[in-house]
């Protein structure tokens, strides 16, 4: 238990690596959230221009 104890406290650095990882983790969420909306709205755009391509088409 001590072992990890001083693992977890990191020689005494604990405060910065790990604030360093949760600002990597939220950088990484970020980036997939911000990918993940820019995904949907391409496929909403690519929707609606095959909808116009179809109305052209018809007429």
């Amino acid at each position: 238990m001590d072992q990890l104890v001083t693992y977890f406290a990191m020689g005494g650095y604990a405060v910065f690596v790990w604030s360093s990882y949760a600002a990597a983790a939220i950088g990484l969420v970020g980036a997939l959230v911000l990918s993940w909306q820019g995904w949907k709205a391409r496929e909403r755009e690519f929707e609606d221009l095959r909808a116009a391509r179809r109305g052209q088409e018809t007429q």
